[in-house]
């Protein structure tokens, strides 16, 4: 069966990156000739040397003192860019061509049996995507069959201006499946009563699938891993204070430096960030992929609430196991017990079980 795949898989961002492999590549266990639209509206376009953000600066001659000061950080900030080009490049099969709008996309759409939408956070309505009808797949052609596989809203409810939209770009769906058990009622309170909570594609490869393409480790001291999205004061305070506690470096791996750490890794690869959360003593992050493979190594951590309000993704993912205790503020006792994979492992395969099988009825 021909697949395709719509989701934002190239914005330099080390979960977006991994689910879309991770779902391509399972689909593509199950026999099926599937890629991943490559889809860049403008504004998933990231990394421009001489554009400037802010449009105070945008007169000739600011402008170019503006981009003059900016361009320093900016070249350093490509090697971040090549490192995931260099990702995707490899490890993703995307359409041979590329698009830059809904509108694209509807005058000719990629062939396909099977449209899917999905994973990470493509209805998230706080960001430009999730007002996308893209991620709807409204270009999808009619008579095709239209999947929402662990699609995200993040967030409690929809911003109240595009309730409409969204609501009518539900009902196209064949079968729509979301990735936050704690989002089911959201979605029915947007007409849609048929939703299933699934796992996110991250989990549909075991451990062993990706140490395969993850190198031995040549890391030989003990460390903390910090994936900070922010710039929270909170995490660096626990990870010093669990770091010192026992005897650990600290090892950053965010999208920016950190004063605090011992090693700045901050300009990642895809490949990196899975093998720093294998081989790392503990995690602390306000990241929902980082606790997703932190469960899928058995590693232990802890995580922090973002200032922004997309948290109910991590409290979800943390309930489904029984493992809220591990979302952190001040107290630290509570992270003194290690993590109980013994009981938490059946309840995962459990959840992949039940996910793949949602997969495989969906194409019957």
């Amino acid at each position: 069966m021909k697949i395709k795949t719509i989701t934002c898989h190239d914005v330099y961002n080390h979960g977006a990156s991994l689910q879309a492999y991770a779902l391509q590549t399972y689909l593509s266990s199950l026999g099926h000739d599937v890629e991943i639209i490559d889809y860049k509206p403008d504004y998933l376009i990231h990394y421009k040397l001489w554009v400037v953000a802010n449009p105070v600066y945008d007169h000739i001659f600011i402008k170019q003192l503006y981009i003059l000061a900016k361009l320093p950080g900016r070249l350093v900030a490509f090697r971040k860019k090549h490192k995931f080009d260099k990702f995707t490049q490899k490890y993703l099969r995307l359409t041979s061509k590329r698009y830059h709008s809904n509108e694209e996309l509807r005058t000719n759409p990629p062939k396909a049996d099977v449209y899917i939408a999905g994973s990470d956070q493509i209805w998230n309505t706080l960001f430009q995507n999730g007002r996308d009808a893209a991620f709807y797949l409204d270009f999808a052609p009619k008579g095709t069959k239209r999947v929402a596989y662990a699609a995200s809203f993040a967030t409690k409810d929809v911003v109240e201006e595009y309730k409409p939209f969204v609501r009518r770009m539900l009902q196209g769906f064949d079968s729509i499946s979301l990735r936050e058990r704690i989002s089911l009622p959201l979605l029915e309170s947007l007409g849609r009563n048929d939703g299933v909570a699934v796992c996110d594609p991250v989990f549909l490869l075991s451990r062993e699938q990706w140490d395969k393409i993850l190198p031995t480790s040549s890391i030989e001291e003990k460390y903390l891993l910090v994936y900070d999205t922010e710039q929270s004061n909170k995490i660096r305070d626990i990870a010093l204070s669990i770091a010192k506690e026992r005897k650990l470096k600290i090892y950053n791996i965010s999208g920016s430096p950190k004063s605090y750490v011992d090693k700045d890794l901050w300009a990642s690869s895809p490949i990196d960030f899975v093998q720093l959360i294998r081989d790392a003593e503990f995690i602390v992050s306000n990241s929902f992929h980082a606790t997703a493979f932190s469960l899928i190594f058995h590693r232990e951590f802890c995580v922090v609430n973002r200032s922004e309000a997309i948290n109910e993704r991590m409290l979800s993912l943390l309930e489904q196991y029984g493992l809220q205790d591990r979302l952190v503020t001040d107290n630290l006792e509570r992270l003194s017990t290690s993590i109980n994979y013994g009981k938490v492992q059946p309840k995962i395969e459990q959840d992949i079980d039940a996910s793949k099988l949602y997969l495989q009825d969906t194409f019957k």
